[in-house]
């Protein structure tokens, strides 16, 4: 693997400083905000303990979870419920991290929130046992390092689990799904109208495994299912 500072591996784009601006932005105060109460919803909720617990059934007690971008933190804290993990959360927003570090207190839940970026992160090589991140990746800057540094803060033998919106779905595919988010019609709209704009960025399969390719995972499963993708990558465990 090429130095991750290797210019020629990551070359500079002009609107990469800016999109991380703007998008900080974006996730800051009452928008952060309103998106937590979205999430909030019962039926929304269901969703995230039951994908918590799949994606950390198998992992030994100790074991250490980094989730990127966890936002107001719901998914974090129910991957730490159970006290078995060491949990860390890692976001652009200071809003975001704000929200979920209280988030965690209030269900007397342990787990580590901090600032800063995906394509830079602040923690030791092989660090993490599994790396899970949800609805983020498309907004992601430099998107081929933060694969990579996923890779190097992960353990031989580790998996990171990236999942997110497919940039293929129809619209029938966004509203069917916003149905089923069980919320009120006006933040319903809103929704639809944000999902259909984020999906000009989101990826399609055959996007991430170009990507992946490129990376040093070099392979990956990707699955969709609904209007999700979910791209597996295991780090190679050493011989």
């Amino acid at each position: 693997m090429k130095n991750t500072t290797d210019s020629t591996r990551y070359p500079k784009q002009a609107g990469d400083r800016h999109q991380r601006r703007s998008q900080a932005r974006m996730m800051e105060g009452r928008i952060a905000r309103w998106y937590t109460r979205q999430r909030a919803s019962a039926d929304q909720m269901a969703v995230v303990r039951r994908s918590a617990a799949e994606l950390t059934e198998g992992l030994p007690s100790g074991a250490d979870v980094l989730e990127v971008a966890p936002g107001p933190g719901f998914h974090a804290v129910e991957m730490a419920r159970s006290g078995r993990f060491r949990v860390t959360g890692l976001d652009i927003s200071h809003t975001f991290v704000e929200i979920a570090t209280e988030n965690a207190r209030k269900e007397g839940v342990s787990v580590a929130f901090r600032h800063g970026e995906a394509a830079d992160l602040p923690f030791e090589a092989e660090s993490f046992d599994l790396i899970v991140c949800q609805a983020a990746f498309k907004n992601f800057g430099q998107p081929l390092k933060a694969i990579d540094e996923m890779h190097r803060v992960l353990r031989p033998g580790g998996t990171a689990v990236i999942q997110d919106m497919n940039g293929e779905v129809s619209g029938a595919q966004i509203h069917q799904a916003v149905k089923e988010m069980g919320i009120s019609a006006p933040n319903a709209l809103l929704t639809r109208v944000a999902l259909t704009a984020l999906r000009r960025r989101a990826y399609s399969p055959a996007r991430f495994r170009k990507l992946v390719a490129e990376s040093a995972f070099g392979t990956c499963v990707v699955t969709t299912e609904g209007i999700g993708v979910d791209v597996l990558l295991t780090k190679r465990a050493t011989s």
